[in-house]
């Protein structure tokens, strides 16, 4: 399956719904498989307008690193400059700190959410939790759009298949691997070839000269 508007949509309302729950008013945003802002509420409008910006990069940063933002930051947190140069390339969609995780489904990751404004510490995440538990009944379905993959087949080749052509009849008087020769019925391998009694043999030259090599051998050594 692909990150569709009504997935987000589904996440979005469970999250909203276990903030009302905490009395907990944050920013969600909900973004694809390539980071791109799909869904984003602010409950708190018209305060906390910070928020709507750390919840996108929260949200950017778990589909970068395919993990929890909390995760990120903790290894992150032992690399000097990490952090700024992150978030100086991404241009202000990197941040370490809880609260942003990928979106999974059917194996795959697809998306990813972020939330910020909580109230109390590890409020982002358990919102932000919620809304993945909406989709986690969710039965896998064929991937879709641009998850979605050819399947797989021979490559196309130039080269045609062989063409058959008709036997070649036997003459008359022959059958199968029969020869019509002076052989009589003996069966012949095919391929052979035999020579004709009228039919001089290209070997016949050497042969006589080898013989007459032999003669004048022979007398020279008597």
């Amino acid at each position: 399956m692909n990150m569709s508007i009504d997935i987000a949509r589904r996440i979005l309302e469970a999250s909203k719904q276990r903030a009302r729950e905490l009395h907990s008013p944050v920013s969600i945003a909900i973004v694809d498989a390539g980071g791109h802002l799909v869904l984003f509420e602010r409950m708190m409008s018209p305060y906390g307008w910070a928020t709507g910006n750390i919840s996108i990069a929260k949200a950017s940063t778990a589909v970068m690193f395919n993990q929890s933002t909390d995760a990120v930051a903790q290894w992150g947190a032992g690399i000097p400059g990490f952090a700024s140069s992150l978030a100086t390339m991404t241009q202000g969609k990197f941040i370490m700190a809880a609260g942003g995780w990928p979106i999974r489904l059917g194996g795959a990751t697809v998306g990813g959410i972020g939330v910020s404004g909580g109230n109390a510490p590890g409020r982002d995440d358990e919102i932000a939790r919620a809304g993945l538990a909406a989709i986690e009944a969710t039965p896998s379905a064929p991937s879709q759009g641009y998850m979605q993959q050819a399947p797989l087949s021979a490559p196309h080749s130039s080269l045609q298949p062989a063409p058959s052509y008709p036997s070649v009849p036997q003459p008359s008087g022959t059958s199968g691997s029969k020869s019509n020769n002076n052989f009589g019925s003996q069966d012949v391998p095919a391929g052979t070839h035999y020579l004709a009694p009228d039919q001089e043999n290209p070997y016949n030259e050497e042969t006589s000269s080898f013989d007459s090599f032999k003669e004048n051998r022979s007398g020279g050594q008597s």
